[in-house]
């Protein structure tokens, strides 16, 4: 077959170069790729539940490998301790005291620190996957980037919880009660790090499963378990003496954090 020409003004025919025929891939097609890449969507479910998995590996060797420097864990915890002294907010001491006078409460909390961290957590994540596949990667996402900042916080800022601290008088709930669970005390101890109190991831994933079920579930009832279970939750680490209530503030913190990095990616916040 003949090759196709085409009539020039001055009335030559010249062949079109091959290259022509190929035009190039817009840059609008590449940017639209992107934004495909940022739409929130349902993943696949032998990757999520890979994810989870190498990432909490990954949070647990980095936290527990993370030096425990038990004397500045203690100056730091001395420190806080004078802070909130310095402003009357010392309560840790009362309410520790006051639930472990209470044997079957100190004892329900113990288990309910121990547990309820992980179970409403992974819970919430399943929920949302399957319930709620357009809103899952950002609130996923919130949650990586939180637990992440955390690790930073751990590093650069060892701190004793109270129960640890000398000459304070403060309960180690689990040790008295002889609770299970908690890596934190008894036999379990020496694999976990004693001194990674702040910031309090069980606020920060606490409040994460709380206002993340506020703002999706549809059930009145539902709302209001999701806003009492970090409340709760904040009464449990304080009763046990396993953190301060400015650990709390530093999860709370590091959550405002993981949000962020989500809108930026995202353009969005994952409820919506």
């Amino acid at each position: 077959m003949g090759e196709t020409t085409v009539k020039t003004l001055e009335g030559r025919t010249a062949t079109p170069s091959p290259m022509a025929e190929e035009p190039a891939e817009p840059a609008l097609s590449r940017f639209a790729r992107f934004r495909e890449l940022r739409s929130p969507r349902r993943p696949r479910i032998w990757f999520e539940i890979l994810l989870i998995a190498v990432s909490y590996w990954t949070y647990s060797l980095v936290r527990n490998a993370v030096p425990e420097q038990k004397a500045q864990a203690l100056k730091n915890a001395d420190w806080i301790l004078d802070v909130e002294k310095a402003i009357g907010l010392d309560f840790e001491h009362a309410v520790n005291h006051a639930a472990n006078s209470v044997t079957w409460l100190i004892v329900t909390m113990n288990y309910y620190y121990a547990t309820l961290h992980f179970v409403v957590t992974i819970g919430v994540l399943v929920w949302l996957y399957r319930r709620h596949p357009g809103r899952y990667a950002a609130a996923r996402l919130v949650l990586f980037a939180t637990t992440a900042v955390a690790l930073v916080g751990y590093y650069l800022y060892p701190l004793a919880p109270p129960r640890l601290m000398e000459g304070q008088n403060y309960i180690d709930t689990v040790l008295v009660h002889e609770t299970w669970g908690s890596m934190a005390s008894g036999d379990l101890k020496n694999m976990s790090n004693q001194y990674a109190a702040m910031p309090s991831m069980h606020i920060g994933w606490s409040l994460w499963c709380g206002l993340i079920i506020f703002a999706v579930a549809k059930a009145p009832w539902a709302k209001i378990l999701g806003l009492l279970y970090p409340a709760a939750t904040l009464v449990v680490i304080v009763a046990t003496a396993n953190h301060f209530w400015l650990d709390a503030v530093g999860g709370v913190i590091c959550l405002g954090f993981g949000f962020l990095v989500s809108y930026l990616w995202y353009q969005a916040l994952p409820p919506s």
